[in-house]
């Protein structure tokens, strides 16, 4: 690579002719993570944890299988002429929209299936969404992707940015915005605002709600600031979505106050999220 900077190898074992790369070390990794975080808050609100383990067996596959089809959906000028990369999705192409989509419509018909509230199955595992896509994000900086406009070296280094960062925002003899990072610390920052509003009285669905409103209004920003978005006509579909989310979440809140009355739910000094009437 030009200007003496050389990558990150995106490899991180290779064995033979087989390679594992870190893009899917990291997904592991937050899947992982995020399992963890999302049986912690079960054993919190009593809920049995074999319940979130069936759900991610699940989910897991579906999420993928959406986030596919939503991008083929948004690309289809250029699937529907070559119909074999459908299924190629090693070859890059998926959409995390797409993943929320299949995940929250798996989670919707598995709490019926069990018998289960869906928005208390919801509010469990919303802490573990956002913290997942936050390190999820750094399998993108990882592939040198989901990046922003082109910029300059100056300009990354003025934002105190370690070099490795910088370095890998170098790409084809250009600096590019890292959008990633951005929407990494946004998520990161998500969390932590999740956290806080736990620990206050809320009603059942509203933690996952807020994590729809905050992800989302985020999002729409740093979509804008991106050089591979998917295309509705003039719009970019993620920003399009983004606001229709915002909308929805706001109004199901507000709704579902006046006219359902769900319960209160809040974090005691132990620790526990205890049922409020």
């Amino acid at each position: 690579m030009g200007n003496g900077v050389q990558p990150l190898d995106p490899v991180a074992i290779q064995i033979g002719s087989i390679s594992v790369k870190w893009y899917g070390v990291i997904i592991a990794s937050a899947v992982v993570i995020a399992l963890l975080l999302a049986l912690s808050e079960a054993n919190k609100r009593k809920m049995d944890k074999e319940i979130i383990v069936d759900l991610l067996i699940w989910a897991i596959p579906i999420s993928i299988i959406s986030a596919r089809i939503y991008y083929v959906i948004f690309e289809w000028d250029f699937y529907k002429n070559n119909l074999g990369e459908i299924v190629k999705i090693w070859h890059g192409g998926i959409a995390i929209y797409g993943a929320l989509i299949g995940a929250v419509l798996t989670a919707v018909i598995f709490s019926r299936i069990k018998k289960i509230s869906f928005w208390q199955l919801a509010d469990v595992v919303a802490p573990s969404l956002i913290i997942a896509q936050a390190i999820g994000r750094w399998g993108n900086f990882m592939n040198q992707e989901a990046h922003g406009a082109e910029t300059t070296r100056a300009f990354l280094e003025g934002l105190h940015l370690p070099d490795f960062i910088i370095n890998q925002m170098y790409i084809d003899g250009a600096y590019y915005q890292p959008t990633f990072l951005y929407e990494s610390l946004w998520n990161v920052l998500g969390f932590i605002v999740l956290l806080i509003i736990r620990r206050t009285k809320i009603r059942s669905g509203e933690l996952f709600l807020s994590y729809v409103i905050w992800y989302s209004f985020g999002r729409f920003f740093i979509e804008g600031m991106r050089t591979d978005s998917l295309m509705w006509g003039d719009f970019r579909v993620s920003q399009v979505l983004s606001l229709l989310l915002i909308v929805l979440s706001i109004g199901l809140i507000i709704y579902r106050r006046l006219k359902m009355n769900p319960p209160y739910y809040m974090e005691d000094k132990f620790g526990k999220v205890v049922k409020k009437k």
